[in-house]
């Protein structure tokens, strides 16, 4: 066999060789974590208002319930009594800082920093023992204030909403 042939039969091997060594490390690949919480049902008790923001409650509720519904891990109960574990969420606080004053008053904001801090509790209702109490979750958006900081806060609200709904759903689900 001369040298050309040789290398005409090594090439035409070589791909489906390579492309079986190459794909061979996804067969056992798996979106998500992978890993599974000790528990299947979550109660998502009403989310507690104490930072004070209009209908904040509902809507972190409700963005709360989705995250956890989106994610599939585990199931949420519709009742406490009815759960494995029941989840309470506290909004504490909403904290502004002025990130950038506007060019032609510097005693004016355009951009503000907003924090929205909250604290949540997970209680495992079959054993009565806390897994976690009073864990603080912290999440921020900035806004800008051109077309006013309180229509820019009640836009930005949802987003926090959904950006502390991930964060808390990540304190829950996922095995530390």
């Amino acid at each position: 066999m001369s040298l050309a042939a040789f290398s005409r039969v090594v090439s035409r091997l070589a791909v489906p060789a390579l492309a079986l060594w190459l794909f061979a490390g996804c067969g056992h690949y798996q979106l998500g974590t992978g890993a599974k919480p000790d528990f299947r049902t979550v109660f998502v008790a009403p989310v507690a208002n104490e930072a004070g923001i209009p209908q904040a409650a509902a809507v972190v509720s409700a963005r709360l319930r989705e995250a956890f519904l989106k994610d599939g891990r585990v199931t949420l109960a519709a009742s406490a009594d009815t759960a494995d574990v029941v989840l309470t969420l506290s909004l504490d606080h909403l904290h502004r800082e002025v990130a950038t004053v506007r060019p032609g008053d510097t005693g004016l904001a355009r951009k503000v920093d907003l924090d929205l801090t909250a604290t949540a509790s997970l209680r495992d209702q079959r054993s009565g023992r806390m897994i976690f109490e009073r864990r603080p979750l912290q999440v921020r958006r900035q806004i800008f204030t051109d077309s006013g900081q309180l229509q820019a806060e009640y836009q930005t609200l949802p987003l926090l909403a959904d950006a502390l709904a991930e964060r808390t759903l990540r304190a829950v689900v996922d095995v530390w």
